[in-house]
Order: structure tokens, then sequence, then C-alpha cells
């Protein structure tokens, strides 16, 4: 079951800010999740742990959907299955300007998971442009070290060559390549 998400009709972007920090803390978690991962739940679980309320969103990424796996929506049901044990997070797909959603739904902080200096680097990037957009901050969490190696493109290609990637991903996610790749 997708969780929806009402947007704030009517109020300004600064009005929204300023009502949702008075009422809760937002983190909003974005990402392609093609599919999730252990390191991406561990970023989940790790944010959750921080703020009230968590909205993952599963993005449509052009440069990515030519290699994709799963449509948006299957992403979704994915992260939504891996996430249940948490109370405080909800799921979206959005397929417009991440700023936008932020906005919507008054989220306070991105959150992002860094592997290493190549994700930091581009992650920084769109980071400053998305604060000069919109003015919201984006907040930068390490992968824990047992999980820097992974990566959804390599977790694809395993599973589509018959490997198992069981430790690699949530239990939803495992049986639902094992499903994929079987037909």
């Amino acid at each position: 079951m997708t969780t929806s998400i009402e947007g704030r009709s009517g109020a300004s972007a600064a009005g929204a800010t300023e009502a949702k920090r008075s009422d809760v803390a937002t983190a909003l978690v974005p990402g392609s999740f093609d599919p999730i991962h252990v390191g991406h739940l561990k970023i989940i679980e790790s944010t959750a742990g921080i703020f009230d309320q968590v909205v993952v969103a599963v993005v449509g990424n052009p440069e990515k959907s030519a290699s994709g796996l799963f449509d948006l929506a299957e992403r979704e049901a994915l992260v939504e299955a891996s996430v249940r044990h948490l109370d405080n997070v909800k799921t979206i797909h959005w397929s417009a300007l991440l700023t936008d959603l932020a906005q919507e739904i008054g989220a306070d902080v991105i959150v992002k998971g860094l592997r290493g200096l190549t994700d930091f680097e581009y992650e920084v990037q769109m980071a400053q442009t998305n604060e000069h957009v919109s003015g919201i901050v984006t907040m930068f969490l390490p992968t824990a070290p047992e999980h820097g190696y992974l990566a959804s493109r390599f977790i694809r290609e395993i599973a589509r060559m018959g490997g198992n990637v069981a430790d690699m991903v949530p239990p939803p996610v495992a049986a639902r390549l094992q499903e994929h790749f079987r037909s």
C-alpha cells in the first residue's frame, strides 16, 4: 500500500517551512532505488532515527532509465516493503523537480548517502544547486564501510547473470529479483 502525501495548497514556501518546523522535522531521502539495497536501507534507518518523519522518494532519473530494471511504481513498492518496520517512514514516487517535492511535503532537509569521493563531488554540486534554487539544504550520511561497494547497477548485473544477491538487498527485493530473472 502506498502512503499518499498531500501537498500544501495555497501556502507560500516560507510559510510552509515555518509551519513544518514548528510541527515535526521532516527529511526527504531521494534515490532511483533500482533496486533498493542494504546500503540504501541503512541510510534510511539512520535518517528515521534522527528525524520525526522521513519521506523516501523513488525518483525517475533520465540518465539511468535506459539501464533500469523496474518502473517507478514497482521500485516504490519494493522500497515500501523494505521499510515497513519503520513507523515514521513514508514512500512516494516522483518524476519532477526534487525541490518541488521537498516544498510540497514541507521537508526540512534532503538526506543523501555517500559511498566515497566520486559520490561526494556529484552530490555536493547537486546540493548546492538545490539550495540555490529552493533554499533547502542537504545533509550527507556516510555509508557504512561494509556497504561502500554496493551499487544498484552491480546488483542488477549479478542478478541478471544468475548470481546470489540475497545479502546485498532486503528480502522482498531478493525475492523479486529472483522472480524477475527466472521468467
